[in-house]
């Protein structure tokens, strides 16, 4: 009875093994799976980083020609400068998904230090950096951002709605915008309006006036409006980028720590194999001596 006793003990603990075995296959395809979509994450966020790297570069030459003309005009008429802005809007432009670190959380923290009385408020751009703001007191105003590069213009479009209709009013609207770039470590802040403030190129020496077909003041106004479209296209484009670098960094740590946690399961996996085998040749074992000790007793 004894020997009966201790071959059902090991049947027991043989299926003991082999049901962690196919919890633990279970886990490592769960896992596999996850590592599968990760992976695929960040190869588009690595190919959508590079694809936004050239248009970046594009709007950049269109922003600072915008501001090469308006210095040119304003060197010649500098009286147009429009009086400083009674009122003051600040736009933070955020992540539209997650997997990107701390991206959003920096923002944040930027635009707290950054709010104070003189600011009527501000606009937030991005999914996720709104879901975190919707409850704060000082939103005016929420705009679903760019998930792919392609959506960018639908944002920009938005995005202008929102802010036109801020800037209703006889006072002037004072913007600034919290953003992260790619060439940052830390969010960067820009003044969007009043624009050319600070031209980022001399205004060329040239004793003749610019050969213009409106009048200065039309003229400056148009400039005005190309600018703001232009650099909150420019400020979209680098946002995007740096969400993608940020995804493409975080994944990886994600994809590492997977492989890492998988390759622990299949140790196990192995470990408890090994560990099955061993008792199922105790089982034989078992069984052979039971079976001599039975023919010896007839």
């Amino acid at each position: 009875m004894a020997e009966v006793g201790e071959i059902l003990a090991g049947n027991i603990r043989g299926t003991g093994k082999l049901s962690q075995r196919h919890q633990l296959e279970r886990h490592k395809h769960r896992l596999g799976e996850a590592r599968q979509i990760m992976s695929a994450m960040q190869s588009l966020a690595f190919m959508e980083s590079r694809k936004l790297r050239g248009f970046v570069e594009i709007q950049q030459q269109v922003v600072k020609g915008i501001d090469r003309c308006a210095a040119d005009l304003l060197a010649f008429f500098p009286g147009m400068q429009p009086a400083p802005p009674e009122r003051r809007l600040l736009l933070v432009v955020g992540s539209e998904r997650g997997f990107c670190g701390n991206f959003n959380e920096s923002l944040i923290q930027r635009l707290e230090r950054t709010l104070s009385p003189i600011y009527e408020g501000f606009v937030a751009c991005g999914h996720k950096l709104c879901t975190r703001l919707e409850d704060h007191r000082q939103l005016i105003g929420a705009v679903a951002g760019a998930a792919l590069m392609e959506e960018v213009e639908g944002v920009l479009k938005r995005l202008t709605a929102v802010l036109a209709d801020q800037g209703k009013g006889p006072h002037a609207l004072a913007l600034e915008v919290i953003y992260q770039d790619p060439d940052a470590q830390e969010p960067v802040t820009r003044t969007l309006l009043p624009p050319f403030r600070n031209p980022p190129v001399a205004a060329p020496r040239s004793g003749h006036a610019p050969e213009i077909l409106l009048p200065p003041e039309q003229l400056l106004a148009e400039l005005t409006h190309h600018s703001l479209f232009a650099t909150l296209h420019e400020i979209l484009y680098r946002s995007m980028m740096a969400e993608n670098q940020r995804r493409t960094k975080h994944l990886d740590g994600a994809v590492r720590h997977l492989d890492q946690s998988l390759e622990r399961l299949a140790y196990r996996d192995n470990q408890l194999r090994q560990e099955e085998i061993i008792e199922e040749i105790e089982v034989i074992l078992l069984n052979a001596d039971a079976t001599d000790l039975s023919q010896k007793e007839e």
